[in-house]
């Protein structure tokens, strides 16, 4: 028994409801079919696309790129495809999502069918345009979360400023682009003076805002290429990228009196806060990042041994330490 086949009525009529857009343009890129989705978002009826040109009607097309695709559909006879996350739209289509989607058009896949004649030569090329505006949006906000959960891992979660995580992450990569091109490197490790005394005589609230108050005041003295991130307890750091030491040390004596310029302030009590400071810079020998960080280490207990609120440099034979101005 023969399968009956659909009448062309039928398919007009399928073509026309279905919520899909449908266009069809022949070689010389008129227009031959427009279904009732192209109508209703172009807001162009068939009438007055059927017949013409499709770049002269729709001037605003990509028309260079569109023309390429469709040509070569013509040329190897073949289907031809692109995603919204290729382009996001071939036509620009109003979509009714909520704007806080952070769309601002009807985000599209698009075929590009060959429709072939008895002779198996392409005589059309059939677009369909899907909408996938919704699926973009729940793409880029499960990228967004994704993003923003791995910028919280970096956190220090009472400074907000980066952890030692991913301090040491960024190091070691930092290190391995100097070695590799000679980049240059300085860090900076820095301690709060007599930390433990804050805690024990004001308490845990008062310490917890002295580490905000030095992470908020610090932070806004370095440029954005610069990472500061909390290293543990009291203590911080900073990885300035080609950066020298003689650098290195103004940024560290600038820390050092923006810290001890003026007090921390806990309720109705002014806390004087003062750091010490201690800056290696990558030099030819040293193997391993964390060799910076161990100098940079020693450079800072130079500093508190020699009366804190100071910095100090490390070289190979000796260290030079220079106290903050009052």
């Amino acid at each position: 028994m023969e399968r009956p086949v659909p009448s062309p009525e039928l398919l007009d009529f399928i073509v026309d409801r279905v919520s899909v857009g449908v266009l069809v343009v022949d070689r010389d890129m008129n227009v031959v079919l427009w279904n009732r989705f192209m109508e209703t978002n172009s807001g162009r009826s068939a009438a007055e696309v059927v017949g013409q040109n499709l770049f002269k009607s729709f001037p605003e097309l990509p028309a260079t790129w569109l023309e390429r695709k469709i040509t070569n559909v013509f040329v190897i006879k073949n289907f031809s495809f692109t995603s919204w996350e290729q382009r996001p739209y071939l036509f620009h289509f109003r979509h009714n999502r909520p704007v806080t989607g952070g769309i601002d058009a009807m985000n599209q896949n698009c075929t590009f069918l060959p429709v072939k004649d008895a002779n198996d030569e392409v005589v059309y090329v059939c677009i369909t345009l899907f909408d996938v505006t919704d699926t973009s949006i729940s793409q880029s906000m499960l990228r967004n979360a994704l993003r923003s959960l791995a910028d919280a891992s970096n956190r220090d979660g009472l400074t907000g400023v980066y952890n030692r995580r991913y301090l040491e992450h960024l190091l070691s990569q930092e290190f391995s682009r100097a070695q590799r091109y000679g980049n240059m490197i300085s860090l900076i490790m820095l301690d709060i003076d007599h930390f433990k005394n804050v805690n024990d005589t004001h308490g845990h609230l008062a310490g917890d805002d002295v580490l905000r108050n030095t992470a908020r005041r610090l932070r806004g003295c370095l440029r954005d290429i610069d990472t500061f991130a909390r290293y543990g307890g009291e203590e911080f750091a900073v990885v300035l990228p080609e950066t020298p030491w003689e650098g290195a040390l103004i940024v560290a004596e600038r820390l050092c009196q923006a810290m001890g310029s003026h007090p921390v302030t806990f309720g109705e009590l002014a806390l004087p806060v003062t750091i010490s400071l201690g800056v290696s810079q990558l030099v030819p020998g040293i193997p391993r990042y964390e060799e910076l960080i161990r100098r940079a280490d020693t450079a800072l207990y130079q500093s508190k041994f020699s009366g804190r609120n100071r910095v100090t440099v490390y070289h190979e034979e000796n260290t030079s330490s220079s106290e903050a101005s009052e």
